[in-house]
This record gives C-alpha cells, structure tokens and sequence, in this order.
C-alpha cells in the first residue's frame, strides 16, 4: 500500500454532529456527513474512542472494548458506518487504548474482587511506610498510584486514577487485546489507531531520582516485542490495514524501529517533539511564543532521520489533545485564512500521511472560555487546582488554559451560522465558540476558502507523484522567517516556501528555471523569480524533469 498518497481525517465523535438532540455527537451524525469528508478528498476516518465508558477522560478510558457506548448509538449504526463509508471510498481507523482501561472495565472490577486471574491483568503494589510504591507523576498531575484501603494497595494509573494500567507482561493481557482488535477487523475496520502504545512495556518500578518516572515506563524494554506479537496476531495478516502509534516522549532511534516495515510494527508513527516550541523548560502550562527555530529543527530532523531509517512520519499539526494550530502558530485574527493556508502547505508537502483535526480544514480557532466551568476536561481541571495551590494568579492560569487546554480542539464543529453551530438543536455537552457565525462550513464552494485550499492540496498528494513518494531536502534551514524545503523523485523536483510572519519577506534562494507554481495561498500563479513572500504567503513550484 501507497502510505504517500493516503489521507486521513480525525473525528472527535463528541463534538462532530448530533442528530438526538442530547448535545453529544453521535455515529448517525458522522454519517449525515460523510458526503463533506468524500468532498474534501480523504481516504480514512480516524474516529476517537466510541466505546462504552464513563466519559472521565472523555471515551479514553474504556469500560467495553467491543460495545459502542448507547450516547453515540449502537452495534447497527457503527455497522451501517462502515458500509456507507465504504460506498465513498472511505475506510475507518478505530482508536485502540491498550495502556489502561476504565475501572469500571468488568476486568479491575473482578480484579477488586480477589480474582487471581484478573489481578494479574493490573499492576498492583505495596506502598512504602504510608507513601505510593514510587514517585511517579501522573500524566494528569499528582501521583500515579491510587490507595486501595480494602488491601492496603496501590495500583498503578499513568493517566486518570480511573484509568488503571494494564500489565502487558502477563500473555493473557496481550492476548485479549489482539482479540479486541480481529473483533474489529472482522466488522470491517481498516485502520488503528494505537493511544500511547509506546507507554505499555514498564521497565521497573522505582523511584525516578532525575524526574517523574516517565524514564522508566517510556519505549520499555519489551515494545518492540508487543507490538510485533501485535502486528503478526491481528493487522500485520493484512496487506489493506494501515495503522498508527501515539508515541509519547518517544525518540528517534525507536521511531524508526516502530515504523519501518522491516519490524513488522506498525505503519507509522505520531511525535509530539515539533509541538513542544512553546514549552519553557518543558513546562505545558507557561505561556510563550512559539520559538520558529526550534519548530523547523524538529520538523527537518525527522524529515530525514526517518527518511534515512526507512520509517514514516504520520504528518499533523494537532488532534483531540493539542489547541488549534491556527491560535497557536498562525494569526487567528487579520491573518486567519492565509495562516492557515500556510501551515496546511507546510505540513501537507512534507513526507509522510497527512492527518487533518475536525475544522482544521475550515480554520477553527481556539475556544478563548474564560470561566472554569466552561471547561471539561479533566486534565485541565485538575491542574487549575494545582496551580491555584501552586499560588499562581488566576488571571495566568486562564491565560494559559485559553493558549493551551485540550478543550481547546473538542469544541462542536461549526457547521453552518444557525444556533450552536449546525451542531445540535439541544444544549452542547461544551461551548461552541462564539466565532461560528463567521468561521463555518458554509464559504466551502468559494474559491478562496480554507476548505477548497485543503481539498487541492489533497488532490495534489495523489496526483503529483513527487509529493507521495520524494525524497526530502531542507532548505534557508538558518532563515528566521521562511520555513522551507525540497522534495526529488526520478521525475519530478518540488520547492515548498512558507511565510511564518506576518511581515514581507525576501526569499533568497534561486528557484531554478522551468518551475511553475501549483498552489499558492494569495490564489495567484506567482513567479519564482525573485521571490518576495507576503504575510503568512505559502507557495509550491513544480518542475518536471
């Protein structure tokens, strides 16, 4: 399979379309808009978790991996999903959380109970003189160990203290989660999506003296062996089942590893180091700028550590738990449509598969809530306390929820200018932002529109072979302006030159005669010669060779 010319579009299943009037989106709801996503040109639909849960982390913490939650409908609808999907060509990429499960999972709870055969499902510890079994930090803040008083035990949660993890060292926790897979499989699934998959293989449990843990519990000792006993259990069975890993805090070397086809792995991979340009000190939570250098360092290193290891990179600007690229990098104001023509071209002349966040493709921006309890998500709950008890004024801490909270992305989709966005005639389960008079679906047909951008530069990865299959150079790799880069095949040479400043700028690189521009995002056939970039102007040049 051509990974080079696939494109796959996330739906936040909450927030998408809601068609019961409860304010939560819903299967039926992906459906009404499966001629939209035909429309925009992508192959497959990664769809965030479905399952029956308790909604702690939104659907990522799991209670029935093989039953669809009764608030997004049922076992026919996801069915009927698959099939309508089908008939446009469009396949559906599930999303798998295999590092821990809810526990209201019938697994934990039978575990509670003393079953010996589930305990050994969790990771279950003494403490140490009234302290958890180690230092480790949840993702989400505070320890990683909850207290069980009916055992005097604690057990292991890298998430949410209701999000027990899973122990991958016992073969029967492996094996039921390949059988949740070919479960799928067989209804018809064509792609996965595997959450923090590079978390499951824990190398000790001991006190981290450098830092929260995550040393010892990140790319373990044994995930390469998982995932290849995954792969040759399930999908690898398959020439037509394309998957992905969320790697978090994930290196290079095993990047490389995880993605190549030689290790019957997985077929790519997400990292998150080019999304940390705006962390000081690798602190989420202060506010900064977005430092340009580092952003392209990071971007090009994996260009062409991955190219050079025979990996491949799954290609995004953010998803469910990241805030819109537009708010972040770009300018959501005087700027928004060219910004956000640019950072598509960027991301989507790059080598790898692209992956388009639900009204990416219309430019939603950043919610801007300006209340606690207009948030949901738990992350951002629990660290408005602990940075309230940290001492840091209130005014920062909403400062940097409105540049950095997941909620950021899960707002309703803004589908048309009528009450709550087209999304649902009852109350929404979160906010719709209040720009979705302006920032809609509706301008889609109009030439300029940031929809019809993303639709050509869908058609052109699948119709200029260079942009699937080349080779990747960096260029101006210095320049404190202009993002830049080449991409060669035996036919054909690409030059992509992107503005990240709202400010004009001189391109001082000579574009070498024959070329002709394919997209530029000021809709004008500009000329390579002396080339002068507007604000946020983003232009691609073709030559055949």
């Amino acid at each position: 399979m051509n990974l080079g010319n696939k494109v796959v579009y996330q739906i936040y299943p909450k927030s998408f379309q809601d068609t019961n009037e409860d304010g939560i989106g819903d299967l039926k709801g992906i459906i009404e808009h499966l001629d939209y996503l035909k429309e925009l040109g992508v192959d497959y639909l990664w769809i965030s978790p479905f399952f029956v849960s308790p909604q702690n982390d939104n659907g990522y913490d799991i209670a029935d991996y093989r039953d669809i939650d009764p608030m997004y409908g049922t076992m026919e609808d996801f069915e009927r999903l698959v099939e309508e999907a089908k008939k446009r060509n469009i396949y559906l990429m599930m999303d798998m959380v295999f590092n821990h499960c809810s526990t209201k999972h019938e697994w934990f709870q039978k575990a509670l109970k003393g079953d010996p055969y589930y305990r050994d499902f969790f990771i279950f510890r003494k403490g140490r003189n009234g302290l958890p079994p180690t230092n480790w930090e949840s993702n989400f803040g505070g320890s990683a160990w909850n207290y069980l008083p009916e055992t005097d035990e604690y057990y292991l949660h890298l998430f949410h203290e209701t999000q027990a993890d899973l122990n991958w060292e016992n073969p029967e926790v492996r094996k039921a989660c390949c059988d949740i897979v070919n479960f799928w499989i067989d209804k018809g699934v064509k792609g996965f999506r595997f959450d923090v998959i590079n978390l499951i293989s824990k190398e000790c449990y001991e006190d981290d003296l450098k830092g929260n843990g995550k040393r010892f519990y990140t790319d373990g000792p044994r995930i390469h062996e998982f995932l290849h006993e995954l792969n040759r259990e399930t999908f690898g069975k398959y020439d037509d089942i394309i998957t992905v890993g969320e790697m978090a805090s994930t290196t290079l070397e095993n990047s490389i590893r995880y993605s190549n086809p030689d290790s019957e792995e997985l077929s790519m991979i997400f990292n998150f180091h080019h999304l940390r340009i705006d962390y000081p000190s690798g602190n989420k939570w202060e506010v900064q700028p977005f430092r340009f250098h580092d952003l392209k360092k990071n971007l090009f290193m994996w260009q062409r550590e991955m190219e050079k290891g025979g990996g491949w990179n799954a290609l995004f600007w953010y998803n469910h738990d990241q805030p819109r690229i537009v708010s972040r990098i770009g300018d959501e104001g005087r700027y928004r449509k060219e910004s956000a023509k640019m950072l598509a071209t960027t991301m989507h002349g790059l080598q790898g598969t692209p992956y388009i966040y639900q009204g990416e493709e219309i430019g939603m921006t950043n919610a801007h809530f300006t209340d606690i309890s207009q948030y949901r998500d738990i992350e951002t709950l629990n660290y408005y306390t602990i940075l309230k008890q940290k001492g840091k004024p209130e005014e920062e801490i909403y400062e940097s929820f409105r540049r950095k909270s997941r909620d950021n992305s899960r707002t309703p989709m803004q589908w048309d200018d009528t009450k709550n966005a087209g999304f649902s005639t009852g109350e929404p389960w979160i906010s719709v932002i209040s720009n979705y008079k302006e920032i809609n679906t509706l301008d889609r047909e109009e030439d300029d529109s940031i929809f019809q951008y993303y639709r050509k530069l869908i058609q052109l990865r699948k119709t200029v072979p260079v942009i699937a299959d080349g080779t990747f150079e960096a260029l101006l790799e210095d320049h404190d302006r202009i993002l830049a880069y080449k991409r060669e095949n035996d036919s054909q040479l690409l030059y992509v030159f992107c503005n990240y400043f709202a400010e004009d700028v001189d391109v001082p690189y000579e574009v070498p005669e024959g070329c002709r521009c394919i997209i530029s995002n000021y809709n004008e056939d500009i000329k390579p010669e002396e080339l002068r970039l507007r604000p946020y102007e983003a232009v691609m040049f073709l030559k055949d060779k």
